[in-house]
């Protein structure tokens, strides 16, 4: 009778765990309301305001950090948004990196050739090498260094909050790391469509050094269609490609974080790293655009969508960022900053002009 009692003791209790688990469910939802229309609210006027003169050339994403550090920092992020503040830091930046997979499709990479993708994989692996040792040589903290690098190495902003999705980072680090890239990738913007006379680049050669070598999307798109169609085009090729190479760089940092969870001695009570599988949804979303063709309406509404849950994911960075903690940092990750921003331009452009 026991038995019978315990077999049937889970049937029983089905429907009532259904309606609990529903209750806890509608519970976490209102949670996370708040700070998602926080960040949201943030995201929206972020948009709009890169229509202004003097803001056109910055990504929302850029702008939408610093109004959320300065909303933090003047009025202060109630407590009632930051679990809603922390999830679009969290799942809404993995859903927003995986649906940016579908602005890429192999195609696109075979038109960078294997000369091209050579220089920019050799730019890439070469610049983020030198900025993490460099890192360590002046004492700026690895995480930091590690995504000062990413971001300067692979594609600005984006590439920082990915990275940090596996080195866990203080989220002060992270602003500081986007500051970095913003501030070195929008002299290059304006720095380098003065250069293709002086340096002897035909569009071709310009367009790549422009792709493999500039921080963030938006700011290669400005530079390099300064020197044409051709090199606009072919430069906005290049950083895609180099976008492409986000996946096999966060997935590495995740093994090596792993690697040295399982080493420490202090790690043996806490979780090692999470491997960073929605990277892998990335590469997904790339092989799904490169069979299906996609209709185009279709697609610039996914860019849209991509581009406004990247700059949610900022604004609630933002909404998490102290700046007495960033004053603390002190100048050496700027400086770091600007070391690995004129090693990438001098390292790619060398390159361009021997191979390319």
């Amino acid at each position: 009778m026991n038995a019978l009692a315990r077999t049937e003791t889970p049937i029983l209790a089905g429907p009532s765990q259904t309606r609990r688990q529903a209750a806890r469910d509608d519970r976490d939802s209102a949670r996370l309301l708040p700070g998602l229309l926080l960040a949201a609210g943030i995201a929206a006027p972020a948009f709009a305001l890169r229509h202004l003169p003097g803001l056109s050339s910055f990504s929302p994403m850029i702008i939408a950090i610093v109004l959320g550090i300065a909303f933090h920092n003047l009025v202060g992020t109630p407590a009632a948004a930051r679990p809603g503040v922390a999830f679009s830091m969290r799942k809404v930046l993995r859903f927003a990196i995986i649906l940016l997979g579908l602005q890429l499709t192999a195609s696109q990479v075979a038109e960078v050739g294997a000369t091209g993708i050579a220089i920019i994989a050799a730019a890439l692996v070469a610049t983020f090498t030198f900025t993490v040792r460099l890192g360590r040589l002046i004492g700026v903290d690895q995480k930091l260094a590690e995504l000062i690098a990413a971001g300067t190495s692979i594609c600005g902003a984006s590439a920082v909050i990915a990275t940090n999705m596996v080195t866990k980072a203080p989220d002060e680090d992270v602003a500081y790391a986007v500051a970095c890239v913003t501030v070195f990738g929008s002299i290059a913007m304006f720095v380098y469509p003065l250069l293709p006379g002086l340096l002897q680049l035909g569009p071709h050669a310009y367009g790549l050094w422009a792709g493999a070598s500039i921080h963030e999307i938006a700011q290669v798109v400005a530079a390099s269609f300064q020197d044409g169609q051709q090199a606009g085009e072919f430069g906005t090729v290049a950083k895609l490609t180099r976008v492409m190479m986000l996946a096999p760089v966060v997935i590495a940092l995740g093994v090596a974080a792993r690697q040295r969870a399982k080493s420490s001695r202090a790690a043996q009570s806490s979780p090692a790293a999470p491997m960073p599988w929605f990277v892998l949804g990335f590469v997904a979303m790339v092989g799904i655009n490169s069979l299906i063709d996609i209709p185009a309406e279709a697609k610039a509404w996914i860019v849209s969508l991509t581009t406004f849950l990247l700059t949610m994911a900022l604004a609630a960075m933002g909404l998490e960022t102290d700046i007495r903690k960033l004053r603390a940092k002190g100048l050496r990750p700027l400086f770091l900053g600007l070391a690995a921003f004129l090693f990438i331009a001098t390292f790619s452009l060398m390159l361009v002009k021997l191979l390319g």
